[in-house]
């Protein structure tokens, strides 16, 4: 009996051993998201996602202005030995050339969105000098150029783009909340997967400490025949029983702590307690505004339209690409050569291009038409692909919908039966003491307590776990009437809330 006492002690005050010198740390759900989503390495991951989608959309903004470009060839000097025709002598002879050249441009440049071509305006000078017998310098200048190039039939980049980017851009902002949510879903499991152990292992405790008991009592009894032998051994054989749950429990309650402070990102060997949410309040989600929401938010939804998007640009690229193509490049300026700098920029002289080109496929034995149609199958693909997802996705906020409003009813049911159990354990155990209730209306009393605990939490998790699951697909607060979308934005380099 010594034996079982001092067992019992230790597993009875294990988590007090198991937590002396370690932090502590006291944890609500709305605490744990917190953190989750401040530090958790899954929230660090989708920040960083967010910011390359929008570094991307700032370079594709950038794109839309104009550039501003210098170019500049500081020196260049040149030496060799080359073949001029000598016209006195009526015949090719070889020469020594020395010559040192530099050279600047300065260019602005804007893209136009609607037709795909660019303007340009330009400013050139240019400074050569030629050594030996015949040494000269001589400078030239184009003041000012301005010009505009297009592909005239061909494939438009920039109006595809126009389309793509700002939708690509909606997309990773609403994905970043959908991360933000998905990981309020994790924390959540993380956070009742603890609370479940710990009320596992305060259940195994109590149950030990009361099976220990009724032991005890059960020895008295036995002594003036007021129960069986048999009677006594199954006290015996709950008391076991119950020491070693202990030991089980008490290893799961230390597993669940550390996967939850591990997600938390915190020390490892942090000792966590849980404060339960109370019941929440109820909610009311209608479908009809769910799929509404979801149709607006959900990232999943606008990926598939990006990826519409994206097939029908190929289709388009590849059925241009196919066929001829015609572009002009065409500009008007000033230039004007001189032997000083000073004078390469008096009277200039007009300069004017234009130039059209013409590429016409003859024969690629059926490489563009094969790109083309593989191009428009593949659109095929993706639009029935894209609705087969969309009805999925729908079906999915739907079914969580109606799950989470029968959670709430099952909600209230959990803890009522919660109630009523310990009350009945209570009861039954004060009745077996005085000795009007038998061993096996005790163990069943018991095991309803235990199964009503467990229940209650589950109720707790899967009513938790749906409300963040809604969130995630729809974006949306149904409990506040708050999109999320409206929560979040980039300010300075950080993402505030």
């Amino acid at each position: 009996m010594r034996k079982v006492l001092f067992l019992l002690g230790v597993l009875i005050f294990f988590p007090i051993v198991f937590a002396m010198g370690q932090e502590r740390l006291k944890l609500t759900l709305s605490r744990t998201i917190e953190l989750a989503n401040d530090s958790s390495l899954d929230a660090f991951r989708a920040q960083n996602m967010y910011l390359a989608g929008y570094w991307e959309y700032r370079t594709y903004k950038a794109n839309r202005l104009p550039s501003l470009t210098l170019n500049l060839t500081p020196a260049q000097y040149y030496r060799d030995i080359t073949r001029r025709y000598d016209s006195q002598q009526d015949l090719d002879i070889y020469r020594t050339q020395q010559s040192f050249y530099a050279s600047g441009n300065l260019s602005v440049q804007q893209n136009f969105d609607l037709t795909g071509g660019t303007f340009y305006l330009q400013s050139e000078l240019g400074y050569m000098r030629n050594f030996g017998g015949n040494a000269m310098t001589q400078f030239t200048s184009v003041p000012l150029k301005l010009g505009y190039s297009q592909s005239l039939v061909g494939y438009n980049q920039f109006k595809w783009e126009k389309r793509i980017e700002p939708l690509k851009y909606e997309r990773v902002k609403k994905e970043f909340i959908y991360n933000v949510e998905q990981v309020s879903e994790q924390a959540t499991s993380y956070f009742f997967n603890l609370a479940m152990a710990q009320a596992e292992y305060d259940l195994a405790k109590e149950n030990l400490v009361s099976s220990d008991t009724l032991y005890r009592i059960g020895e008295e009894r036995y002594k003036i025949a007021a129960i069986s032998q048999a009677d006594l051994l199954t006290l015996e054989l709950d008391l076991v029983n119950a020491r070693n749950a202990l030991q089980t429990k008490a290893s799961s309650l230390k597993r669940a702590m550390f996967s939850l402070a591990s997600f938390l990102n915190l020390d490892q060997n942090t000792y966590i307690e849980l404060d339960l949410p109370t019941r929440p309040k109820d909610i009311f989600v209608p479908i009809e505004q769910a799929l509404e929401w979801a149709k607006k938010n959900n990232p999943q939804l606008l990926q598939l339209k990006q990826d519409i998007l994206e097939a029908q640009q190929t289709v388009d690229r590849t059925k241009k690409e196919s066929r001829f193509n015609v572009s002009i490049d065409a500009s008007i300026g000033f230039n004007q050569v001189a032997n000083r700098i000073g004078e390469a920029y008096k009277h200039p002289l007009q300069q004017d291009l234009v130039a059209v080109s013409v590429s016409v496929p003859l024969v690629d034995w059926g490489v563009r038409k094969g790109k083309y149609n593989m191009a428009r199958n593949n659109l095929n693909v993706v639009e029935i692909s894209s609705k087969k997802d969309e009805i999925s996705i729908e079906e999915e906020v739907i079914m969580t919908v109606n799950d989470f409003q029968i959670q709430q009813q099952l909600m209230k049911s959990a803890e009522e039966a919660l109630d009523l159990s310990i009350m009945a354990y209570n009861e039954t155990k004060q009745r077996f003491i005085i000795g009007k209730a038998d061993i096996s209306s005790l163990t069943l009393a018991l095991n309803r307590q235990q199964q009503a605990q467990q229940n209650y939490i589950s109720a707790l998790q899967d009513y938790w776990q749906n409300y963040y699951k809604i969130r995630r697909l729809t974006l949306f607060d149904f409990a506040t009437g708050i999109s999320l979308s409206e929560r979040f934005d980039y300010n300075g380099g950080y993402l505030v809330k």
